[in-house]
């Protein structure tokens, strides 16, 4: 791409490639895209594909890389140019892959997907690929039901990839040498547990609308029963994270502490198809955090699993952790925190980390509604937990709710502005100011869940039950948040969608929607429009389902038998609770066959926890005297399209990386004490940045230097660096002027000798800039110091104050949009102690 372009776009840093931690194998012989239907900072931040990125590209023959949904902004350059989406490691086509696998996360994302494959120059539909062309592949929770993207995907991986992803390489790799035809690859694939390949079933519907039949076309293949990893322990995991140059939505070290969960909500999908429970170790956990922070410089740690408090050793954990890390100022939280596992002693632990907010999840208002969904929480668990928060510090609670629920009432209803009130109340009791913040989504029945039958409540009855809250909500002075009610109902037809559904998905498309879990970016219009010139009514997809009813994903086992959901269904409407079997006995869900999956938990005791890695007391740690080193670095390349915050972003990460003892500011959110001389402008290339920052005596400036140049980017150097005293003035005021080269195009024809000459003849040149809705006026005559043609082509100047490129349009009479890709060199810095004159 030219640097015009890049320039036109919104966020160039979700292109360019090349950060910290990334991994380029150019001559690889197999090329495994992993896709992400979002955003860059959104696909960042998912901890899947950090997984099988790391897992792939730790064999050699096999460059795993990396490609993200393109913004508006960036599609419609790309077709414009006839560009196609490409990998970020090696600018790969993803038509040139060998295997393109995607994460299926939301059922929103799907229009980004044929978006994707679009932009990538592969056939959207799969019975349209060549022998040759890359094999479609998806992974993730939505392929639970992944029927209405059947007709666009080869195959599907069901459950966990960490083992499934190396044999399916290994096989399309092996497949491609032997020269065979795509069929046979499928077939090969087929025979890996866990990968289902939807052109080897045929579904058969009747009258009616409903499926008459699903039918396998292979002898002996299905149902597709999902992979499962037995041993978290033994499961790779990755400890040399990719570190965006932007921010990620959740732009920290992240460990999975724990993998499923059996505490049965019987909404939760997540919660059946993940099972069982199988929790890492807490040895393991420290080795990999451990790991994990000195390769990436990351400042958080974040515990993950379904419910982290429910973790048997979450405690001595969190304090070994705490203790741990208390003096290198990392933070760390526990963002999935269930009621009833806060216990005094946690809170106390959580307080001592970043407050922003504390969240709590009741889902239902009353106590009656819980036990049929099988929430199993208290209302005095709920308050008891809410004064602990507020008591330690917390202002902010969350709390978060479904409505729409099975047997739901408008008693129910009620029940939730009433909660809501009483945990409002506990700041007062806490003798604490406190908020709360209720959020309310609509229930959305999920496949293999004991609501999978159940119906969705339509549009018109979410928005009437939005306003009644809304109303007694604002009547307690509680902030209300809501999901809006036609993404919902999109989420529930594709949620339990057929295939049917391929047709709409198409349409859509066309019609132009994408990024539809982006409120800003959903049309609803257009999504109607694509069910009608489909003849499909969408609400025919949230109607209550018959037991007897084959559903569009019976062929595909996730371990938990139908048997079990529907004694749950019914147990439900009986208001009866039923016990998580890893406190009692086991429920009968059929997904363990007790020998290679079964529960892997740890008891609750703390021996080997706290003692092996001798956690500090928490006392601060005297530090040696400080030192100021001022160092200068190049910004050239891609790197010059990083704006100035990604640029602060970057060396906070690197400072990290080099393991450099930097001195931290005070407060709640330490960050590194350095500062840059100036504020370089996005696209300018430049060969002498400056920046201080404060280290503690043990290191030398020269290590500094050396260490950082060790982890930072191509591109970002470290030029010289040199001891200052602590009282030196700041960079920015000693800085006097800057030399610039602006190389224009020849094209231009321009008399450039006469323009130098007739504009150092003026007085003065006013220069006007707007700027979010500010003027500033500019006399950049005044702040021209020097400037002479070079080569015909080439004017370099000495400015005090100005941006090259407005020099430029003054000088050419050329505006500034015909010069925004005209190549900026900023190749001087100009102190104070030396002054330049015209």
């Amino acid at each position: 791409m030219r640097d015009k372009q890049f320039l036109d776009i919104e966020k160039p840093a979700r292109y360019i490639g090349q950060e910290m931690g990334s991994v380029i194998k150019r001559e690889a012989e197999m090329r495994f895209v992993l896709a992400f239907p979002d955003v860059y900072e959104v696909g960042m931040s998912h901890l899947g594909i950090k997984i099988l990125y790391s897992i792939l590209n730790k064999v050699p023959w096999i460059a795993a890389e990396r490609v993200f949904a393109p913004w508006p902004d960036m599609e419609e350059l790309m077709r414009s140019e006839g560009i196609p989406l490409s990998s970020l490691e090696t600018a790969t086509p993803l038509s040139a892959a060998q295997i393109v696998g995607f994460t299926l996360q939301y059922e929103l994302s799907y229009t980004n997907i044929l978006n994707m494959l679009e932009l990538g120059g592969i056939a959207v539909e799969s019975k349209d690929r060549r022998d040759n062309d890359p094999l479609v592949i998806g992974g993730g929770p939505c392929c639970a039901n992944p029927e209405p993207l059947a007709d666009f995907f080869d195959a599907f991986l069901l459950g966990d990839g960490e083992d499934a992803v190396l044999e399916i390489a290994e096989t399309v790799h092996l497949a491609r040498k032997q020269g065979v035809s795509r069929g046979e690859i499928l077939s090969r694939l087929a025979m890996i547990e866990g990968v289902y390949v939807p052109s080897f079933f045929a579904v058969d519907y009747a009258t009616d609308g409903r499926i008459n039949c699903i039918s396998s076309l292979r002898p002996g293949y299905g149902p597709v029963r999902r992979r499962f990893v037995s041993d978290l322990d033994q499961a790779l995991f990755p400890v040399e994270p990719v570190i965006p140059f932007m921010k990620a939505v959740h732009d920290r070290v992240s460990i999975e502490i724990a993998r499923g969960c059996t505490r049965g909500c019987r909404f939760c999908q997540a919660g059946y198809i993940y099972r069982p429970v199988r929790e890492r170790s807490p040895d393991k956990i420290l080795e990999l955090v451990a790991e994990s922070l000195r390769n990436s410089g990351y400042e958080e740690i974040s515990l993950l699993s379904l419910s982290a408090g429910d973790y048997c050793r979450i405690e001595p954990l969190l304090k070994t952790l705490m203790a741990t890390y208390v003096d290198d100022r990392i933070a760390v939280s526990l963002p999935s925190l269930r009621v009833g596992t806060l216990t005094p002693e946690l809170v106390e632990e959580i307080r001592k980390v970043r407050k922003t907010g504390f969240t709590l999840a009741p889902e239902a208002g009353s106590e009656r509604l819980r036990t049929a969904i099988n929430k199993g929480i208290s209302e005095d668990d709920l308050l008891q937990n809410a004064y602990s928060a507020y008591a330690a510090g917390w202002r902010l609670i969350k709390l978060y709710f479904m409505m729409g629920l099975p047997g739901e009432t408008e008693e129910d209803l009620s029940a939730i502005v009433s909660m809501a009130r009483k945990v409002k109340f506990q700041a007062k009791t806490a003798g604490r100011g406190g908020e709360v913040n209720v959020s309310v989504s609509t229930f959305v029945p999920k496949a293999h869940t004991p609501f999978q039958w159940e119906p969705q409540i339509s549009e018109e009855e979410t928005l009437s039950r939005q306003r009644f809250l809304r109303n007694e909500l604002r009547r307690g002075k509680l902030n209300f948040k809501w999901h809006d009610a036609p993404l919902s109902m999109l989420e529930g037809v594709f949620a339990r969608g057929d295939r049917r559904l391929a047709k709409v998905l198409l349409r859509a498309r066309k019609l132009g929607c994408c990024f539809d879990g982006w409120s800003e970016r959903f049309d609803v219009a257009r999504w109607q429009q694509a069910f009608s010139d489909s003849g499909i009514d969408p609400n025919w997809y949230h109607r209550r389902r018959g037991m007897d009813e084959i559903l569009p994903w019976d062929h595909l086992d996730f371990g938990v038998s139908k048997e079990f959901l529907l004694r749950e269904l019914e147990r439900s409407g009986s208001g009866v609770y039923t016990e998580d079997c890893r406190n009692g006995a086991c429920s009968g869900c059929g997904v363990c066959d007790f020998d290679r999956v079964k529960m892997r938990t740890l008891g609750a005791e703390s021996d080997g926890v706290t003692q092996r890695i001798n956690p500090r007391d928490g006392a601060a740690v005297e530090r040696p005297g400080i030192r100021r080193i001022r160092m200068s670095f190049t910004k050239t390349g891609t790197m010059r399209f990083l704006s100035h915050l990604e640029m602060l972003n970057m060396f906070s990460r690197a400072v990290g990386r080099a393991g450099i003892p930097m001195r931290y500011s005070q407060g709640f959110h330490p960050h590194p004490r350095f500062s840059f001389a100036t504020a370089l402008s996005v696209g300018v290339e430049s060969y002498c940045e400056y920046m201080d920052m404060d280290v503690y005596e043990s290191i030398s400036a020269a290590s500094v230097a050396s260490d950082l140049n060790r982890v930072l980017p191509e591109g970002v150097r470290i030029v010289f660096a040199e001891e200052i005293p602590l009282n030196s003035p700041s960079l920015s005021v000693i800085i006097d002027a800057v030399r610039y080269r602006v190389t224009l195009w020849e094209h231009f024809d321009l008399d450039l000798a006469q323009q130098v000459t007739a504009f150092v003849a003026l007085d003065s040149c006013k220069w006007v800039r707007q700027k979010r809705g500010k003027t500033t006026e500019l006399d950049l005559r005044q702040e021209l110091k020097e400037l002479k043609m070079v080569d015909g082509t080439i004017l370099e100047m000495v400015v005090s104050r100005g941006k090259p490129l407005e020099f430029a349009s003054a000088i050419t009479g050329l505006p500034l949009e015909l010069l925004a890709d005209c190549r900026i060199e900023k190749t001087e810095v100009i102190f104070s102690d030396s002054r330049v004159d015209i």
